[in-house]
């Protein structure tokens, strides 16, 4: 665990993305698929990077722009990830925190989504340096159980 550890994402990136439909509703199972385009960076003299996504047109919304900043904190030896996209103008969502093991990265926090208070993991994992993939997943009964509700594929532009 260390700064370097999403050093595998600088670059620019082609993103395929699968998501349910309407992430509000935890009884939605229609899945939607879209792709991006990517460009990460570090910032802070490595300690973070701005990882940037665009949209160019999805099924629910159109296009859109996400940016995700992620920090790593030494002293706690965690990483912090915030998500803030032009789909929810002045908003930037609570961060979810930690670590990579064994080249898994779990990252959890907690958020309101659709008026209802839920815990929210993010997956990371990169096998080589031309793919990666991230996945997240919603709980709504206090981590007990999991419902992956977005994936990202990601290939080395």
């Amino acid at each position: 665990m260390s700064a370097h550890d999403f050093d595998f994402i600088f670059g620019e990136w082609d993103i395929h993305n699968r998501k349910i439909r309407d992430n509000t509703d935890p009884d939605c199972d229609e899945w939607i698929e879209f792709d991006a385009t990517g460009h990460a960076e570090p910032i802070f003299g490595g300690l973070g990077h701005i990882d940037r996504m665009f949209v160019p047109t999805s099924p629910v919304v159109g296009g859109f722009e996400g940016l995700t900043l992620r920090q790593f904190d030494p002293e706690a030896e965690v990483w912090r990830i915030w998500w803030a996209a032009s789909t929810a103008p002045g908003r930037v969502d609570p961060p979810l925190e930690g670590s990579w093991s064994e080249g898994r990265g779990v990252f959890c926090g907690l958020d309101v989504i659709g008026g209802r208070p839920v815990r929210l993991r993010f997956v990371w994992t990169s096998d080589d340096a031309a793919t990666a993939r991230w996945e997240q997943s919603f709980s709504y009964d206090g981590g007990e159980s999991w419902d992956v509700n977005w994936v990202m594929e990601f290939s080395r532009r």
